[in-house]
């Protein structure tokens, strides 16, 4: 009669010993680092065959947390895969690895951590307006505008109370104008339902006007140490890169992936230095060029295992990017010059502009700008003279302003008021000076800056 592999007599089929495991594909997608494994010979196995043959030949299956089926009918020796999953972090079970990642993130960002003004003291008030503005800029910038803020509105109350236009400025140069009015009606709904005191909550955080996951996470898991996650580009950068998730980050099931292994690698109680040390990594380290030498992560890294790393993140489809080609009027008249307030539903929706529109096919730009003035104004205008040839991006938009300075036809005595205003809430006559108190699209902002007309009125007469 055959005996088992301890020797004893048999009286059924032999089956393995049962065990809970999760397959290795089901932890990180379409891996391929287990097909790639080198032969390490002095892990060799008494068969000569080394464990690290069987696993490079093994199916994903057959890999279970660190251990085979082999290992858990007690095929292979103990003592040797122990040795051989102390130096491979990819042999480790998810609990061994998630504590190596865990603590070798914690100890990189206690040791470069930078100095962040919103740091100081962690508020609630002050991580919000951190969270929404440094998505939109880049971290030096985003800085200034995070001081000249918190100066005009250090607290809910003032943001609360403040006109529109005041936020619009203090906004201006950051873009998506939509967010201001965002943290405006989020600031009315603190002062109104919860007494003018942030909540304190991911679920109530996340029921403000204009805040998201990503937004709520930050907040809860900065201010109030909550864990929760909080995944932005870098942490999708980082993820991915480190557990080798093949497909766009994006879309599922690579969104869902990563957000459940955000949500997982919290360690209790450090939810605040981890979350932003996370993304502090994806900010200076694990970067779109990754600079792996300098990387905390780098020895459990699979991408970077496989050579991949620059192939990680998988990027969706891009968006298509649309050309426009835009004019605008300067109407100079009696030392004043003409702008307008845009429509709240519009694109830069509330701000001041210098009227103008599209370029029409078959037009020139010459007689766009005559146009637009007369279809928004009502004002009949001639060119003075070309004055720039703005060029800004924005996401999907490539636009190529067009300049010019325009006098109105006839001379008329004082500075006329439109009769309707087509594509504009109000209007003004204003002195050029007094230009930088209006907030303005960023296109229209660089042709005032940029122009000496604004700085010498007398120059453009």
């Amino acid at each position: 009669m055959p005996e088992n592999h301890a020797g004893s007599k048999l009286n059924g089929p032999v089956t393995a010993a049962p065990f809970q495991a999760i397959p290795c594909k089901e932890r990180f997608p379409r891996s391929r680092l287990f097909s790639s494994l080198p032969a390490t010979p002095r892990h060799r196995a008494k068969n000569g065959r080394s464990q690290l043959d069987f696993l490079r030949t093994a199916s994903p299956q057959v890999f279970l947390c660190g251990r085979t089926k082999e290992r858990a009918c007690g095929c292979l020796p103990p003592k040797k895969l122990s040795r051989f999953q102390h130096t491979t972090p990819f042999a480790m079970n998810d609990t061994q690895r998630f504590t190596l990642f865990r603590k070798g993130l914690l100890r990189w960002f206690a040791e470069n951590r930078r100095p962040l003004p919103w740091r100081a003291d962690y508020t609630p008030y002050r991580t919000w307006i951190a969270e929404v503005m440094m998505q939109q800029t880049q971290m030096d910038r985003g800085v200034q505008y995070f001081l000249r803020w918190m100066e005009r509105f250090p607290d809910v109350a003032a943001v609360a109370a403040a006109p529109e236009e005041d936020l619009l400025k203090a906004w201006e140069g950051l873009g998506y104008y939509r967010r201001a009015r965002n943290i405006q009606a989020a600031a009315r709904v603190i002062m109104e339902r919860h007494g003018g005191i942030f909540p304190t909550s991911y679920a109530d955080i996340l029921a403000l006007p204009g805040v998201g996951p990503y937004t709520a996470g930050a907040i809860a898991s900065t201010a109030y140490n909550e864990e929760v996650p909080c995944v932005d580009g870098n942490v999708e950068r980082v993820l991915s890169r480190v557990f080798d998730i093949d497909t766009p980050v994006k879309e599922e099931p690579a969104k869902g992936r990563i957000r459940e292994l955000a949500q997982a690698l919290i360690p209790k109680g450090e939810a605040r230095n981890f979350n932003q040390g996370l993304m502090e990594l994806g900010a200076l380290v694990c970067r779109k060029k990754p600079e792996c030498e300098r990387c905390p992560l780098a020895g459990l890294c699979e991408s970077r295992h496989l050579g991949i790393q620059n192939e990680r993140p998988v990027p969706g489809k891009k968006a298509a990017v649309t050309q426009l080609e835009v004019v605008c009027g300067v109407l100079l008249h009696e030392g004043k010059v003409f702008i307008q307030r845009r429509n709240e539903k519009d694109v830069w929706g509330g701000l001041w502009e210098f009227p103008g529109g599209c370029v029409e096919p078959g037009e020139t730009p010459e007689q766009a700008v005559t146009r637009e003035w007369m279809e928004e104004v009502g004002f009949k205008v001639a060119i003075v003279r070309p004055l720039d040839v703005i060029r800004h991006n924005y996401t999907t938009y490539r636009i190529t302003l067009r300049c010019y300075q325009l006098r109105l036809e006839g001379g008329p005595k004082g500075c006329p008021v439109p009769d309707v205003l087509a594509e504009a809430t109000a209007c003004q006559w204003i002195a050029p000076q007094d230009i930088g108190a209006f907030p303005l699209p960023a296109p229209h902002r660089k042709l005032a800056d940029n122009c000496s007309l604004f700085d010498n009125p007398a120059s453009g007469e």
